[in-house]
């Protein structure tokens, strides 16, 4: 029986390669002359780091901007908090790995809603549909291409 799975990932190698450009970026930015700023990526995310909090929205947008040149859905982006240590402000944006329950959950419901002859199941962080026609599986991939989801979803080992 055919299914495919959808998963909610991030290419590393290209988050890493994105963060060194966007680095390089700033360092060639004029109004970014004699400022202590810089991006430092960790596992879960990245840290932007600067002496203000426009100069931190301007380093968003250059991450944005390195992210959207490397194919890297700006979606799985998510901005938390500020932190203010000594004279600079610092913000983690996480990079989302995975879809959580809730959201599993609404796929799978739009799924059903959509009447159409697969079943959808949750496995860990990601969904898996199963169905008996081939075109009722990429019918189910064109619906939630188009639906408004905020996480860019992949779609992964498609078995006939």
């Amino acid at each position: 029986m055919p299914s495919f799975d959808i998963v909610s990932e991030v290419d590393m190698h290209e988050v890493t390669n994105a963060v060194d450009q966007a680095n390089k970026e700033l360092g060639n930015r004029w109004d970014f002359k004699n400022v202590e700023a810089a991006f430092e990526l960790d596992e879960k995310g990245v840290t932007l780091s600067a002496e203000q909090e426009f100069q931190l929205d301007q380093m968003m947008d250059m991450l944005r901007m390195a992210f959207a040149k490397r194919n890297i859905d700006s979606r799985a982006l998510s901005e938390e908090g500020d932190t203010k240590s000594g004279k600079l402000i610092k913000k983690h944006i996480k990079l989302e790995q995975g879809i959580e329950s809730d959201k599993a959950k609404k796929i799978v419901k739009m799924i059903k809603d959509a009447k159409l002859k697969v079943q959808a199941s949750i496995q860990g962080e990601e969904v898996r549909v199963t169905g008996k026609k081939r075109d009722d599986l990429q019918g189910v991939m064109a619906m939630l291409k188009e639906a408004d989801l905020d996480l860019p979803l992949q779609f992964k080992n498609f078995r006939d």
